[in-house]
């Protein structure tokens, strides 16, 4: 039966490697194998062992020659053998040196790898897995490590296959949670293959969790020094992610039977805090994954999870876990920066939709006396002025959080944005701690006009919408805020609206320094001043007579629209901030009510044409990624050099890609914002369609405010004809600006 067999994958070796070798490796391997299994001298069988593990360590040829005929002999050996520890050492780690991939020259990428074949094999073996567990009991140090090192690379690759074995086998989790406490080196490698086990594997997480595996798991962290431990430590992290990743019930052992106090540890800074390795780095990742996990509750499909993630939340806090996070996110100035990116992330799970943690966050002060600030205002600072993309985007998470269905709080935040005097509010932000909430807000919603000075506008105009969402009187309140221009020479105070549709022409019309157009780099200052205005426009008449009330925002909203140098997304947005002035129109003056606006659509763009613009909004890559960019990476060995080391986009790169939307725009957006434009998408079609069906009659001829009023003087009726012209100026002198942006950008370079 063997020799039929080994005649069965005779010539293997020769198809993959070629014939003349492989004839010879084949031969080669059998001899080996036939000296093993049928040899009469201890001593020689041991030595062909041992030649045979050497060969098959270095040669691919020998790995898969050995594959095909020493797979049962082997495992004849640890069955038949167990008396004679070198043989069976010697078997064991021929089937390490069998499992492991050689890479000493680059193949072909379709090329046969050894190594997954031999895998296969021995995973198939009906009796290879309750045997190498029966070996985890053997007194022999290399017997339980080699035993180890197998059962980690059978999972690696055929790891369903075996979680599915081992089920069946009685005591066999057992055997493999008893490494744990282990002499260090097997206890590490029972980690690892624990690791692999335990992944998507709700019945053997359960298994291993009744066996004792977060006393286990703490006490092996605590012993490796905690955040400042070893590789290790981020092993163990693993494995209890694993374990509650989508568990709820393990989650509720984990919180009532060992505490929240050895985790709540991990996150504490000790020693050097200004010193971070780059594995202290992942450790602390791993612990704030494991933290994000328990405010997660569970997976989406179990009924108890949002019970569940609410009692997590509450144990944390009260573990005061905010404090710790606030330290890693915030106040460390030394913290890399992919940890303080989890860690406001971590801060934004805590707070969404928790009244008290709102509160918590909100009274939170940060600093030393004289010099402390509230929270909030110490990450707004951190969303103005961080040159990390990323860090950004996690800051600006915990502001999305904290208005969300938290109409105090907006209300509180837009309480504070007062205007201040230009001189004032366009003092060194770094330089006065001091400031308010909205005079920092303020501040960077106007702080100028060159490209550096809109990407800290756009920042805030993000914050701004935040507070602005689904809260009329918060609307209505900013609606009242007007910018001190410059110098009192170059106008009248304007409202802040208007500010922020200046700056998006200007971000339209920057230039490169080459000459190109750089949308790429300025589509994200662009999607996000449009956000704010879709937001601010959506169920507010009086934000829409505002953005009306300067004619030229009308021109040049329909320029966006059709401008085909433009992304997809900005012209799509600058569709739907076209539509809201239609469907929350209330204006009855000729030039700005509901009728005039789908007139100038159609005369201008086209019904046909300007509805295709919402059809490929929806098409585009950042509309299809935004749910995709939310969803949550497990960390593991494999990923986690990568996630620690957070590398922003570089513009240089976008300037070569034309008409593309900046790839960090999928995680600025969220998945409300993209469903709540769906919805207003299909309820513009409706009303411009319904509008259009039936065209108002034009009876005005003259403008109304030239028209003298019943009973008005001629000096009244004179001052006031006067002011009419003089708006009128102002707004030809608006004009100017935005609609010949490229004429504004020759004056602007001349200035500065």
């Amino acid at each position: 039966m063997k020799m039929d067999l080994m005649s069965g994958y005779k010539g293997v070796v020769g198809l993959v490697f070629g014939n003349e070798n492989s004839s010879n490796e084949d031969r080669y391997v059998e001899r080996l194998l036939d000296r093993i299994n049928n040899g009469k001298l201890p001593d020689d069988r041991r030595n062909a062992i041992t030649e045979l593990q050497a060969v098959v360590s270095e040669n691919k040829a020998f790995q898969l020659a050995f594959g095909a005929m020493g797979l049962p002999i082997i495992l004849g050996v640890l069955k038949e053998e167990r008396h004679d520890v070198e043989m069976v050492r010697g078997a064991l780690e021929t089937l390490v040196s069998a499992l492991t991939p050689i890479n000493h020259s680059k193949g072909s990428s379709n090329e046969v790898q050894p190594d997954l074949m031999n895998t296969d094999l021995l995973s198939r073996e009906e009796e290879s897995i309750p045997l190498l567990l029966s070996l985890l009991e053997e007194d022999d140090f290399y017997v339980r490590y080699y035993t180890l090192q197998i059962l980690t690379a059978l999972l690696s690759n055929s790891r369903q296959r075996l979680q599915e074995t081992i089920l069946t086998i009685p005591r066999g989790i057992t055997r493999l949670m008893d490494m744990l406490m282990d002499r260090e080196v097997i206890r590490n490698e029972a980690l690892l293959l624990l690791t692999h086990l335990t992944r998507e594997a709700e019945e053997i997480q359960k298994i291993v969790v009744f066996e004792g595996a977060y006393e286990k798991i703490f006490s092996i962290i605590r012993e490796e020094g905690n955040s400042d431990g070893g590789v290790v430590v981020q092993d163990c992290l693993e494995l209890l992610n694993n374990l509650i990743r989508t568990n709820a019930s393990n989650q509720v052992l984990l919180r009532e039977t060992i505490g929240l106090d050895s985790l709540i540890l991990i996150l504490k800074l000790r020693g050097s805090s200004y010193s971070f390795t780059q594995q202290k780095t992942i450790n602390l990742l791993s612990a704030l994954e494991t933290i994000k996990l328990l405010l997660k509750g569970g997976s989406e499909s179990d009924p108890g999870k949002d019970a569940n993630k609410k009692t997590n939340k509450a144990a944390l806090v009260q573990k005061k876990v905010l404090d710790s996070l606030l330290i890693l996110g915030v106040e460390s100035q030394w913290v890399p920066v992919p940890v303080r990116c989890e860690a406001l992330r971590c801060i934004g799970d805590l707070i969404a939709g928790d009244s008290k943690n709102l509160d918590l966050l909100a009274s939170k002060v940060l600093g030393e006396e004289p010099q402390v600030e509230p929270a909030l205002n110490s990450i707004l600072r951190i969303i103005l002025r961080s040159s990390s993309m990323q860090e950004f985007i996690a800051a600006d998470y915990v502001f999305k959080n904290f208005c969300e269905q938290n109409t105090d709080g907006q209300a509180m935040l837009a309480s504070t944005l007062i205007p201040q005097p230009y001189s004032m509010n366009h003092s060194f932000l770094e330089e006065d701690v001091n400031m308010s909430f909205g005079s920092m807000l303020l501040h960077g919603l106007t702080l100028g006009e060159n490209d550096g000075d809109l990407e800290t506008c756009s920042r805030a105009a993000s914050v701004l919408s935040h507070i602005l969402k689904d809260n009329l009187q918060c609307k209505e309140r900013v609606l009242r805020i007007e910018i001190e221009a410059p110098m009192q020479s170059l106008g009248a105070p304007e409202p802040l609206m208007h500010r922020m549709v200046k700056y998006l022409a200007i971000a339209s019309s920057m230039k490169s320094k080459d000459g190109k157009s750089n949308a790429s780099g300025n589509s994200y200052v662009q999607a996000i001043i449009l956000k704010l205005l879709v937001t601010w426009l959506a169920d507010c008449p009086n934000a829409v007579n505002c953005f009306l009330d300067a004619r030229p925002h009308l021109t040049y909203l329909l320029e966006l629209v059709s401008n085909l140098s433009e992304t997809v997304c900005i012209r799509g947005f600058a569709a739907v901030v076209l539509g809201e002035c239609v469907i929350y129109n209330k204006s009855t003056d000729n030039g700005k009510d509901a009728f005039a606006i789908v007139d100038i659509i159609s005369q201008k763009i086209g019904l046909s044409s300007y509805f295709l613009k919402f059809d490929e909004m929806h098409k585009s890559f950042v509309f299809a990624n935004v749910e995709s960019s939310l969803t949550h990476r497990s960390f593991s060995r494999s990923s986690a050099a990568s996630m620690a080391d957070i590398q922003d986009v570089d513009e240089n790169d976008l300037s070569e890609k034309k008409n593309m939307d900046h790839p960090n725009l999928s995680s600025i957006l969220d998945s409300y914002f993209v469903n709540f434009v769906k919805r207003l998408e299909a309820n513009i079609r409706e009303q411009i369609v319904e509008v259009y069906s039936r065209p108002k009659t034009k009876v005005a001829v003259v403008p109304e405010e030239i028209e003298q009023k019943k009973g008005e003087s001629e000096v009244e009726y004179i001052k006031r004809l006067k002011a009419f012209i003089e708006k009128q100026h102002t707004e030809i002198q608006v004009s100017f600006i935005l609609v010949n942006s490229s004429s504004y950008m020759y004056i602007y370079e001349d200035k500065s």
